[in-house]
């Protein structure tokens, strides 16, 4: 595998030479993350069960855990650009598919198809970024930089992503909402194609090897999380960490919120509360990068992230019960919610550091553990709802394994550049 020495000039903490990388995240993700706050809710009223719209979440969870594991080996083999240009193409066409045959004539089964389909796509555009900027950075500023791929991750996919819909959807209804996606999602890809440049050195290298060369490299380097105890510790944790933001968040609040036994409130009340927990994030993934590389990333995550997530995690349930129609209560629990959840931003940094001879394999081992939140958060609900066990419990079980996996962290030996001692 190639290994790209030079590292780019920094700024606070983002190499500039990947700035136009960081517009391209944000545009992206906004087309990405704009169903976020009513597309469950939505297909619920087509006349669909909420346990079989949790199917429709998980399935796009398992293809984007599937692309997460090869997005960061196919940036090293094939180059970060290419894969991220394939991305964009892939999440364009597929959500085409998934309105046309799915959403538009309320076809459940193209739903699931379609939708699941486009998981594959923004993991390829967003975590070949994320390989790139792992790459570019020195290994003492990478939780910094890491801290601003999820920032732009944030203003895309959680601010801008809930705010539109909060206007698009009473003045043009969900239908149009949907469609002005691919809008964002093309701005991003552009920005990507027209603006990014790869290094030389990379471009050079990618054409010396053979596919049957690369293939068995990317089998080599996937493999590694067999063989490597402290990689696979971390990507359970790595999995556990957004359970809550893709299945709790995505799939159970929107319902559980406005719901007669829940907090009672309207749907537009639901989106302030939803979109409340984006706009401290920019900031708080770029403050726990800082602190945790001075304090030690695995003590940050065990202790803010989760502890704190987890008990965040419960109160967003007793909340609203205990303080039903209250917006400020619950704009309170998710804003707790927000501060805890930031706090797992190094774990972009443990991975490379796990194995920084494979570096590739380590960013798409880190990258499979995003994809199974996505997958394992609403596959959970599913499971949690078909055995005839309430929201309750859902919130109960999710806060649990967020503790456990804190025991986890004491395991993963790691030694943090810029801390004296392995915790």
């Amino acid at each position: 595998m190639n290994n790209i020495q030079t590292k780019s000039r920094m700024m606070m903490g983002m190499p500039v030479s990947l700035f136009w990388g960081y517009i391209a995240i944000a545009l992206f993700m906004i087309g990405d993350g704009l169903e976020l706050n009513f597309l469950s809710k939505y297909i619920v009223t087509l006349g669909f069960a909420e346990k079989k719209v949790s199917l429709i979440f998980a399935a796009y969870g398992l293809t984007a855990a599937i692309s997460s594991w090869l997005s960061g080996v196919l940036a090293e083999t094939f180059g970060a650009k290419k894969i991220m240009m394939v991305g964009a193409i892939t999440w364009i066409v597929f959500h085409a598919a998934f309105m046309l045959f799915g959403v538009i004539t309320h076809n459940y089964y193209m739903m699931l198809l379609f939708y699941g389909l486009r998981g594959f796509a923004y993991p390829l555009f967003f975590y070949a970024f994320f390989y790139w900027v792992v790459k570019e950075t020195p290994d003492s500023q990478l939780a910094s930089a890491v801290g601003w791929i999820w920032s732009m991750f944030t203003i895309g996919f959680g601010i801008l992503g809930n705010l539109l819909p909060i206007y698009s959807v009473r003045y043009f209804g969900e239908i149009n909402t949907l469609w002005q996606s691919i809008g964002w999602a093309t701005a991003g890809g552009a920005i990507a194609f027209f603006l990014l440049k790869a290094p030389v050195i990379e471009k050079k290298n990618h054409q010396i090897h053979s596919f049957e060369h690369k293939f068995k490299g990317i089998i080599q380097d996937l493999s590694l999380v067999f063989y490597n105890r402290d990689l696979a510790i971390a990507l359970i944790t790595r999995a556990i960490c957004n359970f809550s933001l893709f299945g709790i968040l995505a799939v159970v609040m929107p319902i559980f919120y406005t719901s007669e036994h829940g907090g009672h409130f309207t749907d537009e009340q639901w989106k302030i509360i939803s979109l409340s927990i984006y706009p401290i994030q920019p900031f708080t993934n770029v403050l726990w990068g800082i602190i945790g590389d001075r304090i030690g990333w695995l003590k940050q995550m065990r202790w803010a992230g989760f502890i704190g997530c987890g008990t965040a995690t419960i109160l967003l349930y007793f909340i609203p019960v205990w303080f039903p129609g209250n917006i400020w209560a619950s704009i309170c629990g998710i804003l707790f919610f927000a501060l805890t959840i930031t706090a797992f931003v190094p774990m972009g940094a443990i991975f490379p550091m796990l194995t920084p001879e494979h570096k590739g394999a380590a960013v798409s081992i880190q990258n499979l553990g995003g994809g199974l939140s996505n997958f394992g958060g609403p596959a959970l609900v599913s499971l949690i709802l078909f055995t005839g066990l309430g929201h309750f419990s859902v919130f109960i079980i999710f806060g649990f394994l967020y503790y456990c996996a804190a025991i986890m962290t004491y395991f993963i030996r790691l030694k943090q550049p810029g801390v004296d001692k392995p915790f």
